[in-house]
């Protein structure tokens, strides 16, 4: 699985890299807090795979890094994405830099 650190996707958003952002927490921790991405929780994640972008990278972003995680291999079981990137993580680690 690839992964990608907060400051990697911070530069990325800075440099204005082309990529799809998916969060896989639920709703109210989506309004809470969120960096952007489609709000797409774990467990729609299979029902909506036509959602995600094979054509350029996709990070998805949980709390810790453990249901994006998740999804991902949920999704690498039903369709062969080379392009997709779990935020190691998650938000806390984007939050407070240095926490890994």
């Amino acid at each position: 699985m690839n992964s990608i650190s907060a400051s990697e996707l911070k530069s990325w958003m800075n440099s204005g890299e082309i990529f799809q952002l998916v969060d896989v927490r639920e709703p109210s921790e989506h309004d809470e807090f969120n960096i952007g991405g489609i709000l797409m929780p774990l467990s729609e994640v299979i029902a909506r795979i036509d959602e995600i972008d094979s054509s350029k990278p996709v990070v998805f972003y949980c709390r810790k890094g453990i249901r994006s995680a998740i999804a991902i291999q949920r999704i690498l079981q039903k369709r062969d994405f080379s392009n997709l990137y779990n935020l190691s993580g998650g938000l806390v680690s984007w939050e407070n830099p240095g926490t890994l």
